[in-house]
């Protein structure tokens, strides 16, 4: 200190950002990575439920066996013999 001046410091936190401050390049990656997996969880949750729900809607009304010719259902073993 010289010829009196008075000397007025502030202590701010290591983790405390102040509002002047923007985020680093680095910061902003991360914050949009992490943004886009709860984007992407979300997404699987409520595909998730949806399948839980109804679980036959997928399914399709046509099964393996009926467009083969000359077979029964059923006798699909035989045919590979």
């Amino acid at each position: 200190m010289m010829d009196g001046e008075i000397f007025t410091a502030t202590v701010v936190p290591s983790g405390y950002m102040t509002p002047n401050s923007s985020m680093t390049l680095e910061q902003k990656t991360t914050f949009a990575f992490v943004s886009l997996l709860f984007i992407f969880l979300g997404i699987l949750i409520v595909r998730c439920f949806r399948i839980l729900l109804d679980p036959y809607r997928s399914t399709p009304t046509s099964t393996w066996a009926d467009g083969l010719d000359g077979l029964e259902k059923g006798q699909f073993d035989y045919a590979l013999a």
